[in-house]
């Protein structure tokens, strides 16, 4: 008998429903969520496969890994277009990248903007598209040369070497200034759905070496007794005076970083995390990631927690609890370390499914970004079954309440035409008024009730046409049987509009149409 006076068995068979349920629960594929993977164009990670292929085979590769991505469930991703102080686009400030051309300052051959084209692609595909910047880094191994264009060649004195690497020293006002001028560039030309840092600021410590940027701190940084203090205030001031331009030029665009996934281990402070990091974002990378949710200044976090499940020093449901705990309002998104299928501790072909359906057992936590695409585009350890797995239905983007929650006006005028020999074309008015970006197609089986809240009735997604008139085929019909559509509108913040008014359809023999009036 128990202390509540319950039989132990009826106690443990409930505790097992519970349980059973709360499994359940988080298994079950929601209708929005995040799902993201970086494409690392650093050391051609990701994309191009190579520096200087022609402009051609750049666009087939990309549209052949967007094509991937989206076939594993991806709704978004999250593009380097800005690597070491150079581009992938034609900058003022900023020579192109070596990367993309195979010489810094070069443009592609022949010439093409793969900014411009990237972001339309994946708006093609129903994706959206964070661009990702590293504020500081400026080179990546011992042998760079800067082309003449570059801001190191130009301004030498706002630059600082570490470890064999160049960086802008953080503590410098005009090269403050002058990278985050760099960055508006960007926001202000092109359509992105985010601007997106990684967990690059100041660099990782290196043994036995000091960030030799002791001169800048005793011209700057008077007011500062501590030059880590200073160092921490160096950053908080770029995240917010950079937040404060995104929103200042185009409110819809978010911002989002992506840490290093602990904040500060629970020894050096007992508002931490219980893990015993070696290094963490607050007293080596001088990233208070948590004053920036605190204060508003970003949309979302991905903290990068790129271990197993019970991992001693860093264990992952340990942190991601953690993460949801210490959001702030703001959405947690999981950075999960996928290149690492098949490694020691990653051994379980369902450590990534299992990642995910933890993730789900927390509202805060609102879908997952992927390191990194090549994972995917290369099915290392065959992931691609367990994102398969994970997502077995499409999920829209999660809203942002507090930058935007109107919802579009809804579809009108809906009708439809065909035969289940030749599929049925669905068309209906759009309001071109409206902020509409896309609309969702939803279709019920007779006698099945309408419920737009289930992601497993929805059969297609397009893209808003310029025109009134929109247009969509469904080529999934059978003769003999009754279907009924309804369609929403969405707007590029993803609030989604009351259903249309329902369209109901009888098919017949297959060479039988059907037009609605």
């Amino acid at each position: 008998m128990s202390a509540f006076g319950r039989p132990l068995h009826i106690l443990s068979v409930s505790l097992m429903f519970l349980v059973s349920i709360f499994e359940l629960k988080a298994q079950q594929a929601p209708k929005r969520e995040l799902r993201a993977a970086w494409i690392a164009s650093v050391e051609n990670i990701d994309w191009p496969s190579e520096k200087g292929l022609p402009a051609s085979q750049q666009k087939a590769e990309y549209i052949a890994l967007l094509d991937t991505l989206k076939a594993a469930g991806m709704n978004a991703i999250i593009m380097q277009i800005r690597p070491t102080a150079d581009t992938f686009y034609p900058s003022s400030y900023e020579p192109w990248s070596a990367y993309l051309t195979g010489r810094q300052g070069k443009a592609p051959e022949p010439y093409y903007n793969p900014l411009t084209f990237m972001i339309q692609e994946a708006k093609n595909r129903g994706m959206e598209f964070h661009g990702w910047f590293n504020p500081y880094r400026a080179s990546n191994n011992k042998d760079f040369v800067p082309s003449a264009e570059h801001p190191l060649v130009q301004h030498p004195e706002w630059f600082v070497q570490y470890g064999g690497k160049w960086y802008y020293d953080p503590g410098i006002p005009e090269a403050q200034e002058f990278v985050l001028q760099s960055i508006i560039e960007v926001v202000k030309h092109y359509d992105m759905d985010a601007v997106h840092f990684d967990d690059y600021f100041y660099p990782y410590k290196i043994p036995n070496e000091v960030f030799p940027d002791s001169s800048s701190f005793a011209q700057f940084g008077q007011r500062f007794s501590d030059i880590e203090d200073w160092r921490r205030n160096n950053v908080d001031y770029f995240v917010e005076e950079l937040s404060k331009r995104i929103k200042a030029e185009k409110p819809f665009m978010k911002f989002g970083i992506s840490p290093f996934g602990v904040w500060r281990n629970k020894d050096k402070d007992p508002t931490g995390s219980d893990t015993q990091a070696g290094q963490t974002n607050y007293d080596d990378l001088y990233a208070d990631v948590l004053k920036w949710l605190r204060e508003g200044w970003l949309d979302y976090v991905t903290p990068q927690i790129y271990w197993y499940i019970g991992f001693e020093l860093a264990e992952y449901k340990t942190l991601v609890k953690w993460w949801s705990e210490n959001n702030y309002g703001r959405h947690v998104y999981i950075g999960q370390g996928i290149y690492r299928v098949g490694q020691k501790g990653w051994e379980d072909e369902n450590e990534i499914v299992n990642q995910i359906n933890y993730n789900r057992t927390f509202p805060e936590v609102q879908g997952s970004m992927f390191f990194s695409a090549r994972t995917i585009a290369g099915n290392k350890e065959n992931v691609n079954s367990q994102l398969e797995r994970a997502y077995p239905t499409v999920a829209l983007p999660p809203v942002m309440q507090w930058i935007d929650q109107s919802a579009p006006l809804s579809p009108e005028n809906i009708r439809a035409e065909g035969n289940p020999e030749a599929g049925i074309t669905l068309n209906w008015k759009a309001n071109l008024e409206g902020d509409t970006s896309y609309f969702v197609i939803y279709r019920f089986e007779e006698n099945e009730e309408i419920d737009i809240s289930d992601p497993s009735n929805i059969i297609g997604i397009i893209q808003k046409d310029a025109y009134p008139l929109q247009l969509w085929k469904d080529n999934g019909i059978e003769k003999r049987s009754k279907y009924t559509y309804c369609i929403t509108a969405v707007d590029r913040l993803h609030n989604e509009s009351q259903a249309s008014l329902p369209l109901e359809i009888i098919t017949k023999g297959k060479r039988r149409n059907i037009k609605t009036p």
